[in-house]
């Protein structure tokens, strides 16, 4: 076959793939449209999990925020998001396909938002994709630059890393919700983080990549300290999810930390070597102990220990 047919017809089969691939990516968005309406009518789910479904989250996140926007109808529709690699899994796009919202996504990887600004789909949307490294320092600028004024709906902050500094950074916005990833490696009874490091890397600051973040006592302490409450977590454990005090009411409630509390449902720990070994909870436990992390009460820096 003559090169320029070989290119041709390989121009073909990934235009066919691309359209199979959005038309699937449509069809799932009409299924989760079905599923919304259906979560919104739960008035009080046992948990957080009993509303979960999946479009475009890694996990069931989409549900969850599809119940708390519809217990939450006064809230800005504007979000923003840090963290979100190339988009492809992320909180907050369900929410901008299927409710209209607004938003400003943030990643470290000028590759990743390349690759999100080059999806067919970007121009149809109001999303804002910056490429940044996002510190305590500049993240409340960041946001500011984009906001101009508005106070937003939605924040999720999933950096694997500074997580909780950068909340603790953020006066800018005071989003009605506020998801968190949580590392519940640290457990559910220490109110700790890892000592702030403008540079922080994941897998630099251990081989593991169990190493990172804050446990969730600490993010509901810092929550708390900015008027908010923890109304739950995911299935999966890794997300928390904090709402404005001032929202609460009989249907949407506070609920205590270690009620709240899920351990990992996943295994992404690291051998020495870079490959996932697999390991249990305390398997992953005992990887990290000894490392340095910060009790955000007390502002001591201890080690990890369980």
């Amino acid at each position: 076959m003559p090169q320029i047919e070989r290119l041709v017809t390989g121009w073909r089969h990934l235009r066919h793939w691309v359209q199979g691939t959005e038309a699937h990516e449509r069809t799932r968005e009409a299924l989760g449209a079905l599923l919304a309406r259906q979560v919104a009518l739960q008035e009080h789910p046992v948990s957080l999990a009993a509303v979960e479904f999946r479009i475009h989250s890694q996990f069931g996140d989409d549900g969850i925020i599809q119940w708390l926007i519809a217990r939450l109808p006064g809230l800005p529709k504007l979000f923003v998001e840090f963290g979100v690699e190339d988009y492809t899994e992320a909180n907050t796009r369900f929410l901008m396909v299927n409710n209209a919202w607004r938003g400003l996504v943030m990643d470290g990887s000028r590759e990743n938002i390349r690759r999100l600004r080059n999806r067919g789909w970007f121009w149809r949307h109001d999303l804002t994709a910056i490429s940044r490294f996002l510190t305590r320092d500049n993240v409340d600028e960041s946001i500011n630059d984009w906001a101009r004024g508005r106070n937003v709906g939605l924040m999720h902050i999933d950096v694997d890393g500074n997580d909780y500094w950068l909340w603790d950074a953020v006066h800018c916005i005071t989003p009605g919700i506020v998801i968190m990833e949580y590392n519940a490696i640290f457990g559910a009874e220490r109110p700790i983080t890892i000592p702030y490091q403008a540079n922080f890397s994941r897998f630099t600051a251990h081989r593991s990549g169990q190493y990172f973040g804050a446990s969730l006592p600490a993010l509901a302490h810092l929550a708390d300290t900015k008027g908010y409450a923890l109304v739950g977590v995911n299935s999966a454990g890794n997300n928390a999810y904090f709402v404005r005090r001032e929202l609460l009411d009989e249907r949407l409630r506070a609920v205590d930390v270690r009620d709240a509390f899920v351990s990992p449902q996943f295994r992404e720990s690291r051998d020495d070597g870079g490959r996932l070994d697999y390991l249990d909870f305390q398997g992953r436990q005992a990887r990290i102990r000894g490392m340095p992390v910060v009790d955000v009460i007390t502002g001591k820096t201890e080690t990890f220990s369980y």
